[in-house]
This record gives structure tokens, sequence and C-alpha cells, in this order.
């Protein structure tokens, strides 16, 4: 994992694996948002998999998907809704963390 924070609230990075969680809960990140759409590429770990070992580490997520339209109206708002439920330090994911990074800040823009 290539984790990019983007504040003391807030971190990025690509893909991540089932087998990457234990080593997320220990770095201390309290919850997860999914950016990527499931089915984007051939391969890649569906959210429910992901989701399902998060929940049993005591982990809260979400799947807020940003597809080929980039950042919509409704992914900003899901983010808020993230951002105002969920405990932090957050820690975004997407392919490369660029989707994770630019809904974040949309979403920061609005809330200041």
């Amino acid at each position: 994992m290539d984790i990019r924070q983007i504040d003391d609230e807030y971190s990025v990075t690509g893909q991540i694996s089932v087998e990457d969680l234990d080593a997320i809960k220990a770095m201390g990140f309290r919850s997860i948002v999914c950016h990527r759409p499931d089915f984007e590429e051939a391969g890649q770990p569906q959210f429910e998999t992901i989701a399902a070992r998060a929940r049993e580490l005591g982990l809260s997520i979400t799947h807020i998907p940003v597809g080929p339209m980039g950042v919509t109206p409704e992914a900003v708002s899901g983010m808020v809704d993230a951002l105002d439920d969920f405990e932090r330090p957050m820690l975004g994911y997407c392919r490369s963390g660029a989707r994770s990074t630019n809904v974040y800040q949309q979403t920061r823009s609005i809330r200041n």
C-alpha cells in the first residue's frame, strides 16, 4: 500500500485487498471509504468482500463509487455523510488514490 496523508483526518491509497485490512487497522484507521466502482477491472476485489472483513475488524466502511463521469454531486453528498457519520482517521481508496483525493477536496470546499 502507498498510503498518502491528505490531512490529520484523511488519507488515500490505491486498491486495497482483504489481506491489507489488518495492517490498516493496526495503523490506527477507524473508517474506510471505497471510491472505486465494482467490476472496473478484471481481478479487482469487490467492495462487499473488503467490507465484510473490515466490519469483522470493527472498521466502519462505505461505498461511494466515482466512475468515468468523475466526481458527481451524489458522490460529494455521500462523502459529506461519511465524514459526518464515521470516526477518523479515515482511509479512502480507489484504483490509484486520485478519485479518493478529488472527492475529499471537493467535499472540504463545500464544508468550509
